[in-house]
């Protein structure tokens, strides 16, 4: 007779499971508990599959990772933990497990229904039927054998989950057993996710070789809808309106069918129609195509549309793509997807990509933007999924010649031998100027022979440009990052302190180079960087920016490569003496004869240092992106959600649903936030009601603003930025007067004392802008805490681009002055190569982890198509991480420390370790004691007792 475990199912309800004891969290929750052992492919695998047509002869078992050889990747863990047994192993509490290859162990189990689970939803057909088999065992608590089950969870969107059962086995422990069972479904609900689950709590359920096919592949590929997405084919219907105006709708518009227009001036790109928008009296009004059920969340997708416009005497405007989602709780959510500048002289392509985060109810793509009276032309639009790019390869660079000036006759030994005059100024060399080189060149370049003290004098300018200029073309290597240093200085008859920047004219573009601002009758220094990365034909570096009439003086003007593994040595010297502490664990409880020599294992699971990244309201319902999210960050700042013209666009009209949704999420995983920003000084960030307030009335509101804000959040935020870019925007100052910037810290303070308030801005540490240099920032400090400000931090944003170390360091030495915690608060770096972006990735956390002023690094986002910037990503839009990704994750895993060893005669081990939580491992003779500490900051050596 079978035995029927303790967890019995004969009873179960398969319609709907409202009477099982489910914990009460949110679907959002329950996702991000999945494990994931690597990188997430399972769209791309998808998409991949759905290219492949499917032969009768076929059969695709559509489980994703069958035989876990890539761990649990593609799996989620429904509210248990579990891992991978490879096939060498021996799973030692239970199944023998040897040759059979890797299965997963699901283990913690609190309820019967707890087990290994995955969305199938876009891999099955309606109608079609499917053989599910699996082997599955058990180890644990176990007297006799158990059932196990495979169901499938049905997710719908207007009504109750439904759950349907496909077969279960009775399993003995210390057996394998085969599950088998077929279902088929009438209709795809909006999620289908199979499971297996079934024994008692606290038994272990393992889990191999899993499979689900299609009894008759062709006919489920037949039946698939949505899914194909073959290398030509658009999920837009009708794309080029062959079918004139079917599928098409206007977006409070009109939609017209042409084969022209203007008699006969304007007529298609390409085949025989185009459609107009016409009639319109908003600038979103345009022209839809509803696209739900045709796109699939989590998968990019290409957009490209041929646009121009007409009419209403405009003859250029910017026509734009965008995304209109509904999600199933009747939220709107808008993506913009490209734009373009389109003109009513010829036809414009505009291009761009999109991905869907969570699961929406209704996709509608239109085209907008001009002002109301212009209509659109549209000639197409094309959908498609987005092929997969070719990593990068690295970029080989032959002898970098390290530190080797490329300047030709930069001593002036040859007088102006090698330089030019750009425009009609007049070159001369001079003596008097500086012997040594300025600071930022010198930390790079190390002992080096003094200058010779001659400059370049530039006389007779007539325009800002007009300076000493030099082609470089030749002596440029791609890829490679350039440190500019010189010292500059100004002739007698300025009126006011003068920039000076020293530029590159790279074919048609201009190439920032580095700028100082120069006052009075001395030398300054002036430091920058840039880098090339596409092959010019022609390059000129000069040396421009006074006012015309004054005379401008250039010496020693260096542009080198520079060395980054050199600088990478110095910053891990610097990192082990402000970053660790000495720790001694002291051991006690036993005799210390029987302790000595005891073997002791520590590890450290957390690093305490707040590594953050900007997240968006979207991208929450992607599990995908909250598991890396909450693996590998501990702080959090909103990119939008927060700021005032997020939640309250219309005066009055309140919405912090976004940010109550995303400060959930991230006190779920224990992960602190910044608040950004109270207010943003710049103002075309601040919206249009806002702007029509008199000065009473902005007065009120900001006042306003602070209570609402503030009061709402009280406690819930770590810091604040009081008022975003102060030194490039005065909104607010120029309204409500100097006084206003510091009543607002001064408001927030007695609001929400326990938060720390921030200034926060742009281009302060590379070099670039002489708006927010490091003097600048500090004198803009004091200024505000002269004013009573209760300052608490200093926020750099970081958005940088080819940085240099010494540079970098130099601004954080400067600030560091001011005694204030400095955080960079956005960082980014962008390029096109992915392993140059983790050049530049690596060089920014390492400079801003070794300096001691720095308390935090928060990165402005990391996934694709959801950053500011493009080309700065570290992780694929469909959840491949890149080089630059790894480069980061390979510096958190450096930055952990583990130590091993034996117990001393005093009854210690010490080690040095970074800040953060370790567990210690102590094997006795008699037993195995795991304990865990914390090592925080402090100049002595901590000391840890541990009873044993």
């Amino acid at each position: 007779m079978r035995r029927v475990s303790a967890c019995c199912f004969t009873s179960r309800v398969w319609k709907t499971r409202s009477n099982q004891k489910h914990p009460q969290i949110s679907r959002e929750t329950m996702e991000s508990q999945k494990m994931n052992n690597g990188n997430d492919n399972s769209a791309a695998w998808i998409a991949k599959r759905n290219k492949i047509k499917s032969s009768a002869s076929t059969t695709t078992n559509i489980v994703i990772n069958n035989d876990f050889s890539m761990g649990l990747h593609s799996w989620h863990l429904n509210c248990c933990h579990g891992f991978v047994v490879s096939g060498e192993s021996n799973y030692s509490e239970g199944t023998s497990t040897k040759s059979v290859g890797n299965h997963a162990v699901v283990t913690n189990r609190k309820e019967c229904w707890q087990g290994l689970e995955q969305d199938i939803t876009s891999r099955i057909s309606p109608g079609s039927t499917y053989k599910v088999s699996a082997w599955v065992g058990m180890s644990g608590p176990l007297q006799g054998s158990a059932d196990v089950l495979a169901t499938l969870k049905l997710e719908h969107q207007d009504s109750e989950t439904s759950y349907v059962f496909i077969g279960k086995t009775c399993v003995p422990k210390d057996k394998w057993e085969k599950l088998e069972g077929t279902f088929s479904l009438p209709a795809v609900p909006d999620r289908v996710v199979f499971y297996l689950e079934g024994p008692a709590p606290g038994v272990d359920l393992l889990i191999r070789s899993v499979a689900i096919t299609c009894s008759s592949p062709s006919e489920c590929e037949n039946k698939r809808i949505g899914c194909d997405i073959d290398g030509d084919e658009s999920i837009i219907l009708n794309p080029r309106f062959e079918d004139g105006l079917n599928n098409w709708s206007g977006r409070g518009c009109k939609i017209v069918l042409h084969d022209s227009m203007a008699d006969g001036k304007v007529v298609p790109q390409s085949g025989k129609a185009f459609a107009s928008a016409t009639e319109r009296t908003q600038s979103w009004n345009g022209i839809q195509q509803e696209i739900t059920g045709r796109v699939q969340r989590k998968l990019a997708y290409d957009v490209t549309a041929v646009v121009r416009i007409f009419g209403n005497n405009v003859t250029t405007a910017t026509v734009q793509a965008t995304l209109w989602v509904q999600t199933p709780n009747q939220r709107d959510q808008y993506i913009g997807i490209a734009n373009v500048q389109a003109t009513d002289q010829d036809w414009a392509q505009l291009q761009g990509q999109f991905l869907l985060n969570g699961s929406p109810a209704r996709v509608v793509i239109y085209i907008e933007g001009p002002p109301p009276g212009t209509d659109i032309l549209v000639n197409s639009l094309i959908v498609r999924h987005a092929e997969k790019k070719p990593p990068s390869p690295p970029p080989v660079i032959e002898n970098p010649a390290f530190g080797i000036n490329i300047i030709a006759n930069s001593e002036l030994s040859g007088g102006t031998n090698g330089w030019f005059p750009l425009g009609n100024c007049t070159l001369s060399v001079g003596t008097g100027s500086p012997h040594i080189l300025p600071p930022m060149a010198r930390d790079s370049l190390g002992p080096h022979e003094p200058l010779s003290g001659r400059y370049i004098l530039v006389t007779n300018r007539t325009q800002t440009w007009m300076g000493p200029a030099q082609m470089i073309t030749e002596k440029l290597k791609l890829f490679l990052t350039y440190q500019v240093s010189a010292w500059v200085r100004i002739g007698a008859g300025a009126t006011g302190p003068q920039n000076v920047n020293v530029a590159l004219g790279v074919d048609s573009q201009w190439v920032n180079g580095g700028q100082v601002e120069v006052s009075g009758d001395r030398w300054h220094e002036i430091g920058g960087s840039f880098r090339i990365e596409k092959q010019p034909s022609k390059v000129m570096v000069y040396v421009q920016g006074p006012a015309p009439g004054v005379d401008l003086m250039v010496a020693g003007l260096q542009i080198f490569p520079v060395d980054r593994e050199a600088r990478f040595k110095h910053l891990r010297r610097q990192t082990d003496k402000i970053r660790k502490r000495d720790v001694i664990l002291k051991f006690s409880g036993m005799d210390s004869s029987s302790m000595l020599g005891t073997f002791v294992i520590v590890r450290q699971t957390q690093n305490s240092y707040p590594f953050g990244s900007c997240i968006n309201r979207s991208q929450i319902d992607n599990e995908d992106f909250v598991n890396f999210f909450a693996k590998y960050f501990n702080w959090a700042v909103f990119g939008n959600e927060l700021k005032w013209y997020w939640t309250e666009p219309q005066q009055g009209n309140l919405n912090y649903k976004d940010a109550d949704d995303m400060l959930d999420l991230c006190k779920s995983h224990n992960i602190e936030t910044r608040g950004h920003c109270i207010f943003w000084e710049v103002e075309a960030t601040v919206q249009s009601w806002i702007r029509s307030l008199n000065k009473n009335d902005l007065m009120t509101a900001v006042q306003n603003r602070l209570t609402s804000l503030l009061t709402r959040y009280k406690g819930k935020f770590r810091h604040y930025d009081v008022n975003n870019e102060m030194l490039h925007g005065s909104f607010y100052q120029d309204r409500l007067g100097k006084d206003i910037r510091a009543n607002m810290f001064k408001t927030a303070h007695q609001l929400d004392p326990s938060a720390t308030l921030f200034v926060n801005d742009y281009h302060i540490e590379d070099g670039c802008d002489t708006r927010s240099c490091p003097e600048k920032y500090i004198e803009h400090i004091l200024d505000l805490q002269e004013q009573g400000a209760p300052v608490g931090g200093i926020g750099i944003q970081g958005h940088i681009d080819s940085p240099v170390g010494p540079i970098v360091c130099s601004a954080l030495d400067k600030l560091g002055i001011l005694g204030l915690p400095i955080w960079f608060t956005e960082l980014d770096v962008s390029s096109t190569n992915e392993y140059v972006r983790g050049d530049d990735l690596e060089a920014m956390l390492r400079e801003a982890y070794a300096h001691p002023a720095v308390e935090g690094i928060m990165l402005w986002g990391f996934w694709e198509l959801f950053m500011s910037r493009n080309n700065a990503h570290l992780v694929n839009a469909e959840g491949d991480i890149n080089e630059a990704g790894k480069r980061y994750l390979a510096l958190k895993q450096e930055w952990l420390s583990h130590a091993h060893g034996h117990i001393d005669e005093q009854a210690e081990f010490a080690f040095r370790g970074f800040h953060g939580t370790y567990t210690v491992e102590i094997a006795t003779v008699s037993k195995k004691i795991t304990k865990t500490f914390v090592v925080d900051k402090g100049e002595s050596p901590l000391v840890v007792s541990i009873e044993l």
